[in-house]
């Protein structure tokens, strides 16, 4: 029994070394069309010797953050954050009672304010941050993101990032791939927090951003924030920031809605093999049902480039085991 025993412990070894037998590195994916298309795109642009081979520095991969790392319904998650900071410095500004945007702030008013995007966004950002050192406002960001909870679902926002796609980002990184953030929110609230949820380094992440200037304070040389936009990272918005930051055209690219669009045609429109993924919220039970209508994360246009160029797109129904990570 024991030489029996012995020798399937022996057969079970050598079946595990033989190609093709691995632990699945995204098994929250379905396994599918979509999972295999992204796998074999891994593979090829990995293989040395093979006709796709994409040397390791050359390997970019970009992601857009809300809607595509995390959910962004019923508005964006930093216009939460705003909404709370606006809030909370209320008392010091009672003019905001009878004057727009924080009339309504103030109101509640979260899926007006949010349908004036990204740009109102950063300006609400702008006047509601100018005057703070960037370490006062990556401060104030950890607080928050460590202690909020989202208005409906109660998880913590960490707890309501999209657990294939953070496997998604580990596999890519596996594999020489340098995982980058572009996305149109703002740059300083995601660098405090985003290497612990995805992995991410604060360097390789590129977003929206308002004017910062040196001075000294009490001796200290501090970076303070302005009021002044400078750079809205997103649309056209989004390559713009890749070639000032990286200054490499990516391989890959992720994004979920219209506002990704640009990034996604720039990187297709390389040389050498390309892919572009686009997450489409089809799970009106897990999460959102969404797409062309909705006033967040329109995917309208994208949708249909997607049909005429042969991107992947992940029907979140369909192609997902799971949604959200664990808290």
């Amino acid at each position: 029994m024991k030489t029996f025993i012995r020798c399937m412990l022996c057969l079970l070894l050598a079946v595990m070394g033989m190609p093709g037998w691995a632990r699945d590195a995204l098994p929250s994916w379905q396994d599918g069309d979509t999972k295999r298309a992204i796998v074999a795109f891994v593979e090829k642009t990995t293989r040395e010797g093979g006709p796709d081979f994409v040397p390791v520095e050359a390997r970019i991969a970009t992601f857009d953050n809300d809607g595509t790392l995390w959910a962004e319904q019923p508005a964006y998650f930093q216009l939460m954050f705003v909404f709370d900071r606006i809030r909370a410095l209320a008392p010091q500004h009672p003019e905001w009672k009878t004057t727009e945007p924080y009339r309504s702030v103030l109101a509640g008013d979260m899926k007006g304010l949010a349908a004036g995007g990204e740009h109102g966004l950063m300006a609400l950002l702008a006047t509601t941050h100018a005057g703070m050192t960037t370490d006062e406002f990556s401060a104030t960001v950890r607080d928050w993101i460590a202690t909020a909870r989202h208005p409906e679902t109660k998880r913590p926002y960490p707890a309501m990032t999209y657990q294939p796609m953070r496997e998604l980002l580990a596999y890519l990184r596996a594999h020489g791939y340098k995982t980058y953030i572009v996305s149109g929110g703002g740059q300083e609230f995601m660098r405090p927090w985003v290497e612990q949820t995805y992995g991410i380094p604060p360097e390789q992440v590129i977003g929206s951003y308002g004017e910062l200037r040196y001075e000294l304070r009490d001796g200290t040389p501090v970076l303070v924030k302005e009021a002044k936009v400078g750079l809205v990272d997103d649309h056209a918005g989004k390559p713009v920031g890749i070639q000032r930051f990286i200054g490499r055209r990516p391989v890959l690219a992720f994004g979920n809605s219209d506002g990704d669009l640009e990034m996604l045609q720039w990187t297709t429109a390389g040389d050498g093999p390309r892919f572009a993924g686009l997450v489409h919220h089809t799970d009106g039970k897990r999460e959102w049902a969404y797409d062309r209508a909705s006033k967040i994360g329109t995917l309208d246009k994208a949708l249909d480039m997607a049909g005429l160029r042969g991107w992947t797109v992940v029907d979140m129904a369909r192609d997902w085991r799971v949604v959200y990570s664990n808290p």
